[in-house]
């Protein structure tokens, strides 16, 4: 049956919540992809060295980026204007996959990934002093009362503290600066130059030390898992950027909390883990700071003065 369009509704409308509702969907599903990245690097390290699983990571998703984009299919794609910026930013995103890998081995991935959402309040916090945007008292605040959501999921001083928390909050700052730096290139390269130089970075940092840290895999199971972790990464960017293309960063943006959900779901699955109650405290504090900022973004062209 033919679709009806109401009178009072244009069929621009219409289609652009279509659109939404697609990019939303594809929100989604890219959020599946990285929380299933997580998983089975949780899962791998059981198995091999977790620097084996983030080389394996770079691999397989180079060779699949490398077989749509490459110089051939884009002449001139390797060329940078910017190829310092473009390195510190390929080593950042290198240093927070490992250090998120390496969390992975003593945390839950509820855990990880209720600190990993400190990202966006970092990056609110970094934006000031490195691209020069104001900061009101608002967003500091929100800053400062995400950050205590952080320490409730961890709670130092009181024996319940795993020191691989700090290994994945220092992910999340190692991500927040990724996150400026690619801010950064934005305007100087192109998104098929950013992308190949980011999946060479792994390959080029640990392919020199996978002598001495070499395991071969048991079973068919782990190699096979091992090529799903470059998919599951390079899948998710590719469904990011076709959600972007659907409907506004400020729609998306706050879905990405969201995937909280399908960490909670793996980690029950398959690994039998549950959040004591104040992991599920913590990260909903972090959560409701985060959303307020993106608030504070979209209420910022209302501004007299372009602040938040």
């Amino acid at each position: 049956m033919a679709e009806t369009v109401s009178p009072s509704v244009p069929a621009s409308t219409l289609a652009q919540r279509r659109n939404r509702l697609t990019g939303i969907a594809l929100m989604c599903a890219a959020l599946f992809c990285f929380s299933c990245l997580d998983a089975t690097a949780k899962w791998l390290n059981r198995s091999v060295d977790p620097m084996v699983t983030v080389w394996a990571r770079y691999m397989s998703a180079a060779l699949l980026t490398f077989a749509v984009v490459n110089p051939r299919t884009q002449p001139g794609a390797l060329r940078t204007r910017r190829l310092t910026l473009q390195l510190i930013r390929s080593f950042l995103l290198f240093a927070s996959t490992l250090c998120n890998f390496l969390a992975l081995q003593y945390l839950q991935l509820v855990e990880t990934q209720s600190i990993i959402f400190a990202t966006p309040l970092l990056v609110a916090l970094l934006a000031g002093p490195i691209l020069g945007e104001r900061i009101g008292w608002q967003r500091l605040a929100a800053i400062a009362v995400g950050f205590a959501g952080i320490l409730v999921i961890a709670r130092p001083g009181l024996g319940t503290m795993h020191p691989a928390a700090l290994l994945s909050l220092a992910g999340s700052v190692a991500y927040a600066f990724y996150n400026i730096v690619t801010r950064m290139l934005a305007g100087s390269d192109s998104i098929a130059t950013t992308t190949l130089y980011s999946s060479l970075a792994g390959i080029v940092f640990v392919t020199p030390v996978l002598p001495w840290i070499w395991t071969t895999p048991s079973s068919p199971l782990v190699w096979f898992l091992l090529a799903t972790t470059g998919f599951y990464g390079a899948f998710g960017h590719w469904l990011l950027v076709l959600a972007h293309a659907r409907a506004p960063a400020a729609i998306l943006a706050p879905f990405i909390y969201t995937q909280i959900v399908w960490m909670l779901v793996l980690g029950y699955l398959l690994f039998g883990d549950w959040p004591d109650p104040w992991t599920f405290v913590g990260a909903g504090i972090v959560i409701a700071s985060g959303l307020y900022l993106l608030s504070r973004e979209r209420m910022k062209p209302r501004t007299p003065d372009g602040s938040a």
